[in-house]
């Protein structure tokens, strides 16, 4: 479960909440270049195929801080593909995504 979400190369990619940054590198086939972030104890947020990463293993983040820029990295066009896992579990990213203005 998660959802791609169109851009431009090098639009930035934003931190979904507050938490720490346990993987940013090259991700598994499929994934490019790809940052993980914890929050709390058991939900992660995933970043998948950007151009560059902004932040470092172990960086703490803020919600709606720059991480990474997007980009096509193992991927078919410039996309952010998005992904919550709660517990190690995939579950819908768009409740943890704010409400877009205008809606």
């Amino acid at each position: 479960m998660g959802i791609s979400i169109d851009g431009q190369p090098g639009d930035p990619v934003l931190a979904a909440s507050d938490g720490k940054v346990i993987f940013s590198g090259v991700g598994p086939r499929g994934y490019g270049n790809l940052i993980i972030v914890k929050h709390g104890n058991d939900l992660l947020s995933v970043y998948a195929h950007n151009r560059s990463l902004v932040v470092r293993e172990g960086d703490q983040v803020l919600r709606g801080q720059k991480i990474a820029e997007i980009g096509d990295s193992d991927a078919d066009r410039p996309k952010l593909r998005f992904e919550i896992r709660r517990e190690g579990r995939p579950v819908d990213p768009s409740r943890y995504l704010p409400a877009r203005s205008g809606s």
